[in-house]
């Protein structure tokens, strides 16, 4: 079998060293083909406090091939990588869900509310197959169900080579599949390093600085000492282990803060602009 091009973008350009794009949006047709020709690396379809709607799912992800840049790039993977954030907390352990997204074409699955190293190996374990206890790289010992033929379908290559390249990233340096798991409070703070040192195959940790912030009292206050403290904390032990590090929240009054504290996997959400309208407004004196 030839070898097969790097096809998740947000993982080329975390080996290339650099720092990778990405943004929430909802499971629409209109907000996934608006980002399919952006510049972001990725998008996270944000299912976790949107309905979980597979058929929405699946559309989207069709929508979000585009058949020009496909041609111009003799690429078989989407511009955009499609990543999809799953309802269940990390306690509640719902492999199926994560089945269910990565059978339809995604190519990685953010797990929320991760604060075990348990519930960190059950996130990586559902993202992948089954193998013998004897074969290379068994833990975590993979718990996904053999359906690959939407995915395969989607990804552009064969079964078998979807299996070669269906496994976690950089866990199988040929894996295409990114696991995120997010620490959103104090107990996956305090479990983190136990969390990258006893569990291979997780690919980015993503602070989840809200619910952290509920927790220590300073709800969405994202700039207040304590929550600031309780981050940095998360990209120290992370640099350690030499794990990239996610922000949700980037824009432009904190990007280059955020570039120089060491983040990696960035999430800048986009803006709508009405830069048209505003200047019509003005030019007829009702601005």
């Amino acid at each position: 079998m030839a070898e097969l091009p790097r096809l998740n973008g947000i993982i080329r350009a975390l080996e290339q060293g650099q720092p990778t794009f990405t943004t929430f949006t909802q499971a629409e047709v209109e907000a996934t083909l608006a980002l399919a020709t952006s510049r972001y690396d990725g998008i996270v379809f944000e299912m976790e406090h949107n309905p979980w709607d597979v058929r929405a799912l699946r559309d989207c992800l069709q929508y979000l091939l585009n058949r020009r840049q496909i041609a111009l790039s003799a690429s078989l993977a989407p511009a955009v990588t499609p990543l999809v954030r799953i309802p269940p907390n990390g306690d509640e352990k719902n492999q199926w869900f994560a089945k269910q997204a990565l059978d339809l074409g995604a190519y990685g699955i953010v797990w929320p509310h991760v604060s075990t190293a348990e519930q960190a190996y059950n996130a990586v374990a559902s993202c992948r197959y089954p193998r013998l206890k004897t074969a290379p790289l068994y833990h975590p010992a993979g718990l996904r169900g053999d359906g690959p033929t939407a995915a395969a379908r989607y990804w552009g290559l064969t079964q078998q080579e979807y299996y070669a390249k269906a496994d976690v990233w950089p866990l199988s340096p040929a894996g295409e599949i990114l696991v995120a798991l997010m620490i959103e409070d104090t107990a996956g703070i305090a479990n983190l390093r136990e969390m990258l040192r006893n569990v291979p195959g997780i690919g980015v940790i993503l602070i989840g600085e809200g619910d952290l912030s509920q927790e220590l009292g300073y709800p969405r206050q994202y700039e207040h000492p304590a929550v600031v403290e309780a981050m940095t904390e998360v990209v120290r032990i992370c640099q350690e282990h030499n794990v990239p590090v996610g922000h949700p929240h980037v824009d432009q009054s904190n990007a280059e803060r955020i570039l120089g504290a060491g983040y990696r996997f960035l999430m800048a959400g986009p803006t709508r602009s009405f830069a048209g309208l505003e200047k019509a407004r003005a030019l007829a004196g009702r601005s």
